[in-house]
């Protein structure tokens, strides 16, 4: 041990202060953390909660480090004992920022981003991407080896990994969805800020890169958790463009002729999905926004996204409005009157990380968009993969920062990035605030509101937990860098984030996924093979998505109609009271990049996501027509059934019409799907324990599919697929 101390106070960089062993605060095992520059803004710099994957120095400060703190306090900066870094007060070339630790199962490599290098000059604008590494050399008197790791995509930003069952790498990344460099980068759905597009599966071995699912608005830190299940913060946001509200276009929005390299900018500013944002005067349709950050789950090979457990608005929200004003079956969602099993709301799911000791026992922060550097309370949950969602109950672990509308006596102030270890013990990074939000000094010499130091947790005489103890003494350094025409200047504590615990682990086994019965028996009964119907998807980049009965719907769900019938068909309830609604088509939409901003004479580089009915030619042409359907839509079903090709490894959302086409019902989430995916579901919403009339989820083996299979099967035996949804 005093060898390995003697290294890491060599390696200590000049004006970083040298630690004693923390031995107040022991811990099980070692622990891996970063330091970061405090950069004080808070919008799409690093530490925000949404677009802060960049990597440019006037988002992401220099002279961070990568830090192992084992049991007894004593610390090690890798990076520098690496090589890495400027170990001077000037950070040009060799400068460094870190961040998102993940240690590997085995206990004894850990996956990290780095960035490296910034202006050496006043006015040199260069641009920098977070590259994925891993370090080895872990232990008390090993040398530390820092790699790159390989064939992963340049040209952009690679954060967030973490290692899959298997030892293949998923991480964040914002490179675009099908590679083309004219896309980037992409924006998201709200402040048409540069956003990461999904998560992404690399084989480092032979350079495999997977997109496991494509997210319009972000994604962000997945984790492998003990089910063998990924899950992930998204940035749900679909709704319409904001910044396309304005019927003067000061944001000079505008959309292309399409995703193409080709495309041109157009006159055209249409949307098409959802509803209006703002409901027109005398409309009876309700306006519709929508924003959270949810946990997610997916399989690790990216089939079956949904949010986690299938939890959503009805058993996470305290409210929202109906969809319609002139149907009085539909009612706003109050929490406290819907009837819900969870009492406790929450809006926000950052940071999600997983209890060793009790598997699906999930610990996240829930923060507010702006202000907090994405700190704010620590919550609760149990959610193992058996768990019914309307089962699922918020805990307040850390007392919320207000009461009603007033801030509370009881708040001990902000965390983030919660960590349970393999004793129990709970850890964050937590700050008080440092003065208002106005105070944050300027440029060059910086004043950040917070500053983050990694405590550990005590239960406090209110019955809730707060921070305690440091873990360390606090790092404090003095840097100067080019940001890129200001020089920074800053002399104090760099943050204290990311912990994670480096003991060896389990890699869990990923669950199989069969088809399920219901849609086996229809492979079955029309005699097509599951595995050549599914070679063939993955041909043409194609899944097939299956609806069972898209007349039922959740029973707390009385926000959307939910008196459905298919005419001279199956409705639910068979009995209903009030207003019943027709359903005949359902509508599918693919989110295409195709929304320009800044005006069309010199828009920014890259574009956002914007709904456009489904054109994709590969999965039109294998649905057929539908008659009296509108543009992208196929039939429902007597029974209430539907299956349509969909396109592969893009978002897509749908709605329920009328037979004229009128929407009826629509999807809240974006969903995408991966090449060969069979994909069912019991209906739309998808029923958690009863639904509307108080039956189960439907099991049925539905027409649709039985229909599609059959006429399958006759393309497939003539090689040429009808164009006759007849």
């Amino acid at each position: 041990m005093r060898h390995g101390l003697l290294k890491s106070l060599l390696a200590l960089p000049l004006g970083l202060t040298a630690l004693s062993a923390a031995a107040q605060v022991t811990t099980p095992n070692p622990i891996l953390f970063v330091t970061q520059f405090p950069i004080p803004g808070d919008f799409a710099t690093i530490g925000s909660v949404f677009a802060n994957h960049r990597g440019n120095v006037d988002l992401v400060g220099r002279g961070g480090d990568l830090y192992i703190r084992y049991g007894n306090g004593t610390l090690r900066n890798l990076t520098r004992e690496a090589g890495y870094g400027e170990a001077g007060v000037m950070q040009t070339s060799n400068a460094i920022a870190v961040r998102d630790p993940a240690v590997h199962w085995s206990g004894n490599k850990a996956l990290f981003s780095m960035v490296i290098g910034a202006p050496s000059q006043q006015f040199q604008f260069i641009t920098r991407y977070w590259q994925l590494y891993e370090v080895t050399g872990l232990g008390v008197g090993d040398t530390v080896q820092i790699t790159k790791v390989a064939n992963q995509p340049i040209d952009a930003n690679n954060v967030m990994g973490a290692y899959a069952s298997d030892g293949q790498i998923i991480f964040v990344s914002d490179r675009p969805h099908n590679g083309e460099a004219h896309l980037y980068p992409q924006h998201d759905e709200y402040e048409s800020t540069a956003t990461p597009t999904g998560l992404w599966k690399l084989n480092p071995l032979d350079g495999t890169l997977q997109l496991l699912q494509h997210s319009p608005s972000g994604s962000f830190d997945p984790i492998i958790d003990s089910f063998g299940r990924v899950l992930f913060t998204r940035w749900d946001h679909l709704q319409r463009d904001q910044q396309n509200d304005d019927a003067g276009n000061p944001y000079g929005t505008f959309n292309f002729s399409s995703e193409a390299a080709n495309s041109v900018p157009t006159t055209d500013r249409s949307e098409v999905f959802p509803e209006p944002r703002i409901a027109a005067q005398g409309s009876t349709i309700e306006g519709f926004t929508i924003n959270h950050f949810f946990p997610w789950q997916i399989r690790q090979d990216g089939t079956e996204e949904e949010t986690l457990n299938h939890l959503g608005r009805h058993e996470l929200h305290s409210y929202f409005n109906r969809s319609f004003n002139n149907d009085n079956n539909l009612i706003e969602f109050i929490s406290e009157v819907s009837g819900r099993t969870n009492p406790r709301p929450a809006f926000n799911f950052l940071q999600l990380t997983e209890n060793p000791s009790v598997p699906g026992q999930y610990v996240a922060i829930d923060a507010p968009e702006f202000n907090t550097h994405a700190a704010g309370q620590i919550i609760r949950f149990n959610a193992p993969p058996s768990t019914n969602p309307a089962n699922v109950i918020i805990d307040y672990v850390t007392h919320p920062d207000t009461e009603g509308t007033t801030p509370s006596p009881n708040h001990s102030g902000h965390y983030r990035n919660p960590l349970i270890l393999s004793n129990g013990s709970l850890i964050a990074a937590h700050a008080s605030e440092q003065g208002d939000a106005g105070n944050l000094g300027d440029r060059a010499f910086p004043n950040a509101k917070y500053r983050f130091r990694l405590r550990n947790m005590t239960t406090l005489g209110n019955g809730f937990q707060g921070a305690n103890l440091a873990l360390t003494t606090g790092l404090s350094r003095t840097v100067r860098y080019w940001d890129p025409d200001v020089l920074v200047e800053y002399t104090g504590e760099f943050w204290e984030l990311s912990p994670v615990e480096v003991v060896a682990r389990t890699a869990p086994t990923p669950a199989a996924h069969p088809i399920p019965a219901p849609e086996m028996t229809a492979f079955t009964t029309k005699g097509v093979s599951p595995t050549q119907f599914q070679d063939y998807l993955r041909e043409h980049n194609l899944a097939v998505l299956v609806m069972r009965d898209v007349t039922s719907r959740d029973q707390i769900d009385r926000q959307q109609p939910f008196n459905l019938r298919v005419p001279a068909g199956r409705q639910t309830p068979t009995n209903p009271t009030g207003a019943v609604y027709d359903i005949a088509h359902m509508q599918f939409f693919q989110g295409d990049l195709i929304r320009g901003i800044g005006g069309m004479a010199n828009p920014r580089p890259g574009r956002r996501v914007l709904a456009q009915t489904l054109h994709d030619a590969a999965a039109v042409a294998d649905n057929g027509t539908n008659p009296g359907g509108p543009a992208g839509s196929v039939k429902i079903f007597s029974d209430g059934s539907v299956a349509a090709f969909v396109p592969a490894s893009r978002a897509l959302t749908w709605q329920t019409t009328a037979p004229n086409g009128t929407p009826v019902v629509r999807e809240r989430f974006w969903i995408s799907f991966q090449p060969g995916e069979v994909r069912a579901c019991d209906g739309c919403h998808g029923v958690n324990l009863q639904n509307q009339a108080g039956q189960g989820a439907s099991q049925q083996t539905s027409l649709a599919f039985l229909d599609l299979l059959d006429r399958w099967s006759v393309a497939a035996a003539s090689q040429v697929f009808s164009n006759s949804f007849e």
